[in-house]
């Protein structure tokens, strides 16, 4: 889950933050068990991108230098991605490390924001990186539930609607190139072609003048 102190959330969003805070301290997303699922593709856009330092952004309690998480290899995460710097980012954990960084990494997250206050953590995301955005988002509900009885996957989408709206911030960041990564379930996924506004800016028609 992630958000910031610094940012103005709504209410609700606030609400929410408290809760998982109370997860989170009952082992809910302790690990980088969702990220394992993807480590192929990950690991080949961070080299085609050549991206030395990630900013895991609402980390919970990950560790990217236990060993382990390449089982063939036992190797940390940290390793097996061959990066220089890992930095992290977990408010209901009072972590953050936020700086600018070749790439940030957004797992199992924005699917826990409230729709009100979406806008403004992927604009957060977005101002944090160079050169890539990963992002991958539960597109159905969660097993757990929230202390309140709320489905812990608070924002419910499908993987079109994911797409469209992170268009409308990815073309702020025309440098920034994104990674979207849709489950559908524990074992299938949606997973778009990686793009950059920067070829839709150098399209003649991109911008009309009224």
């Amino acid at each position: 889950m992630s958000t910031d102190s610094n940012l103005k959330l709504s209410k609700k969003g606030l609400e929410l933050l408290k809760l998982y805070k109370d997860m989170i301290s009952d082992g809910y997303r302790n690990d980088l068990f969702n990220l394992r699922h993807f480590k192929e593709l990950v690991k080949e856009k961070l080299i085609t991108h050549n991206i030395k330092s990630i900013l895991d952004y609402g980390s919970g309690r990950s560790d990217w230098n236990k060993e382990g998480f390449d089982t063939k290899s036992n190797s940390s995460a940290k390793k097996y991605f061959n990066l220089d710097k890992v930095y992290h980012y977990e408010p209901t954990e009072n972590l953050d490390e936020k700086k600018l960084v070749d790439c940030v990494l957004c797992i199992d997250v924005l699917e826990h924001i409230f729709i009100g206050d979406l806008k403004l953590v992927v604009s957060d995301i977005y101002k944090y990186a160079k050169e890539l955005v990963i992002l991958q988002i539960a597109c159905y509900p969660a097993s757990a539930t929230l202390p309140n009885g709320e489905n812990a996957h608070i924002t419910v989408r499908n993987p079109v609607w994911w797409k469209g709206f992170i268009d409308s911030f990815s073309s702020d960041f025309p440098k920034v190139s994104t990674i979207l990564m849709c489950s559908n379930s524990y074992s299938k996924a949606t997973i778009f072609e990686t793009w950059s506004a920067k070829k839709w800016h150098e399209i003649p028609h991109f911008k009309v003048d009224i």
